[in-house]
């Protein structure tokens, strides 16, 4: 059995199977009747549920990749524009200073997400919230989220999977104790959302605000070995 976060031939995010699925029955539906009766009203049903059909697919791409892996380095967690970046006291899973680096995803991103930097998954926590916009700073706090920490010789590393008004659900396949690599697949935020990651207070810093990300393939930020921030 194939894990969960390997390249593989299927071009579409695994949590997306069901949506797709939905939609192709509706398209294949619409496709029939327009052949039966061929008249305007199967005609306008026929292009509309044809364009979700191709929005739909479009929105679940997930492309290979080829994964930057360097030891040390953190990168993209996912596709998205860099909007803050700010020291954070990170008081509920790491337990310290910390850079907070802030992504938004808009709806043309892929929304697949790939672990920044390989380890070991210590955490995976869901908590409910609120589904304020995505780019408003109160977002990390107040909003749904997923939160995954994973732990290696450089340290500890949250990254959290917010929700917001168009995306309701956020999905991290991954589990406590799963060893997990740099670039791996392991969740989905459906319809554009955020992404916050939170580094090491010393890790230096690659990107700015304002920067585009590709998930597996921009660096982030170069930790050193051995850091004394547990």
């Amino acid at each position: 059995m194939q894990k969960y976060g390997a390249d593989r031939s299927w071009p579409f995010a695994e949590g997306g199977g069901t949506t797709i699925t939905i939609v192709t029955v509706l398209w294949g539906t619409a496709v029939f009747l327009y052949l039966q009766f061929k008249n305007k009203g199967t005609g306008l049903i026929l292009a509309l549920t044809t364009a979700l059909w191709g929005m739909i697919l479009y929105f679940f791409r997930d492309p290979n990749r080829e994964v930057v892996n360097q030891p040390g380095l953190v990168i993209g967690p996912g596709d998205g524009e860099v909007v803050e970046i700010i020291p954070f006291t990170e008081s509920i899973y790491l337990h310290k200073e910390t850079i907070r680096i802030s992504m938004f995803l808009d709806v043309t991103d892929v929304h697949v997400q790939r672990v920044p930097l390989g380890g070991k998954v210590t955490v995976v926590d869901h908590r409910p919230g609120q589904y304020l916009q995505a780019f408003r700073p109160e977002a990390s706090e107040v909003n749904e989220y997923v939160a995954m920490v994973t732990e290696s010789a450089y340290g500890r590393i949250l990254i959290k999977q917010i929700a917001g008004i168009l995306a309701r659900r956020c999905v991290n396949y991954m589990q406590p104790g799963d060893i997990v690599t740099t670039g791996q697949r392991f969740g989905l935020i459906k319809f554009g959302s955020r992404l916050d990651l939170f580094l090491p207070k010393d890790a230096k810093i690659l990107v700015r605000v304002g920067d585009k990300i590709s998930g597996g393939i921009t660096p982030i930020a170069q930790l050193s070995d051995l850091q004394n921030n547990q």
